[in-house]
């Protein structure tokens, strides 16, 4: 079986990337990758999207630009292109609020999170600011956002029961669901095995979008699916 359908290298441009971006959520916002971008909305267009996806690229190339280009394209699905609901799913996605995007991160403790065993939920109000400041930014400015930078961000295995759970609740709009996994090397190996079969058979209309800076670490098990 084939599990991670599709896997991109992402590649920098020669533009140089500000470090504060308004992104419109659409692939217009994309700096180059204009091979890869046409290969995606082909993806949609001809309803075969492929349910799990590995988006690799150094600091930069705007993995995350281009995933959530991706994601507000995925939950526009059956809108027309410049309907009022297309522009309101944009604007939830730009926000990081779509009821249907989700999201898991790198996290640990912090001065107002002390939970022993944090995960990404407690941490999209900070996560939104940094999105909204500069989507091309690293997972090590991603910690001295939250005050962390000398300790290590990661993914327990309470984050893989969280996108597991996420994920098994119907829609809410009825279409897609979408999980973004920003940095999935970041996560324990007993995570990563817990997801195993979430990446293997996933629900109907789910799609999993692997981000990874490191693809060296990524376990094996995770590229070979």
């Amino acid at each position: 079986y084939a599990c991670l359908s599709y896997k991109y290298r992402l590649f920098r441009s020669g533009r140089r990337i500000k470090k504060t971006v308004v992104l419109r959520m659409d692939f217009s916002d994309i700096i180059g990758h204009k091979h890869l971008v046409s290969h995606l909305e082909t993806t949609i267009a001809q309803g075969r999207i492929p349910h799990a996806q590995l988006f690799i690229g150094s600091t930069g190339t705007g993995i995350l630009p281009m995933a959530l280009a991706y994601a507000c394209s995925i939950l526009s699905e059956g809108h027309q292109k410049d309907s009022s609901k297309t522009q309101e799913v944009r604007k939830r996605v730009a926000t990081l609020s779509h009821p249907d995007l989700h999201f898991a991160f790198p996290v640990n403790k912090t001065e107002t999170v002390k939970d022993k065993k944090p995960v990404s939920s407690m941490f999209m109000d900070e996560w939104r600011a940094f999105v909204a400041t500069n989507p091309y930014a690293t997972s090590f400015e991603w910690l001295q956002q939250l005050g962390i930078e000398n300790k290590q961000g990661i993914m327990r295995v309470e984050e893989a029961s969280e996108i597991l759970k996420k994920l098994s609740l119907k829609s809410f709009e009825g279409g897609y669901k979408v999980m973004i996994i920003w940095m999935p090397e970041t996560m324990h190996r007993d995570g990563l095995n817990k997801i195993l079969k979430l990446v293997e058979e996933p629900p109907a209309k789910t799609v999993l979008l692997f981000l990874t800076e490191n693809e060296e670490q990524l376990l094996t098990t995770i590229q070979s699916r």
